[in-house]
């Protein structure tokens, strides 16, 4: 076994250690940057991220990490795991993006803040019973496990925020997940979660998301 001196590559571990900071910092995303390469984000997401069409995400608020996972899985196009419905139309724009930009505009729209929605009263005790309790019946999940009480997700862990997305949309991520078209969630938690819910089931759930708070 070859042994190294510890005095003398004292500098070269600290320097090692030093490593995930410096990658971090290299990285870390300008929220004025971020606002000025956002441009060809506004025609469908708005101006702040709170997208006017309930067919594309609001994206103000949402979490850096989670934010960056998504552009990076748009841009490997039909092979990826964002494959479904405005795969094509994402790529195109996300194509070109480096780290950097990606950074600044995750930056950008998570200084954003979301404007809520309003939940239907006819779906709003389902879909509350569905997201804190999970459907005993069928063994799926709670949402409120990954998501939280109030729908802020947890940033550090790359799961997203919820509060206030459109209800048209989040049901339509729903059925991408059931059908398989939409992947990349961590263990198949999400594919898990879905593929025993009912169409009824998943539109409870995201109305009362959509009035989430």
């Amino acid at each position: 076994m070859i042994k190294f001196p510890l005095k003398k590559y004292r500098w070269t571990l600290a320097a090692f250690a030093m490593l995930p900071a410096i990658v971090w910092a290299e990285y870390q995303g300008d929220v004025e940057k971020g606002q000025q390469k956002a441009s060809q984000c506004v025609a469908c997401h708005g101006s702040d991220g709170n997208s006017v069409n309930p067919a594309w995400p609001k994206i103000a608020g949402q979490g850096e990490k989670y934010f960056i996972a998504q552009l990076e899985a748009f841009k490997l196009g039909a092979e990826g795991p964002r494959k479904g419905a405005g795969a094509g139309l994402m790529y195109g724009i996300v194509s070109a993006l480096t780290e950097e930009d990606m950074a600044d505009l995750a930056a950008y729209y998570a200084s954003q803040k979301i404007k809520l929605g309003v939940a239907d009263d006819a779906l709003v005790g389902k879909g509350q019973a569905i997201y804190r309790g999970g459907n005993t019946d069928f063994g799926s999940a709670a949402c409120i496990g990954c998501h939280g009480p109030s729908g802020k997700g947890n940033p550090a862990a790359g799961f997203p925020a919820l509060s206030g997305q459109h209800a048209q949309y989040t049901y339509s991520q729903l059925q991408a997940f059931h059908s398989g078209e939409r992947s990349g969630d961590a263990n198949g938690s999400m594919r898990n979660m879905v593929r025993k819910m009912s169409s009824e089931e998943m539109r409870a759930v995201a109305e009362y998301i959509q009035g989430l708070y």
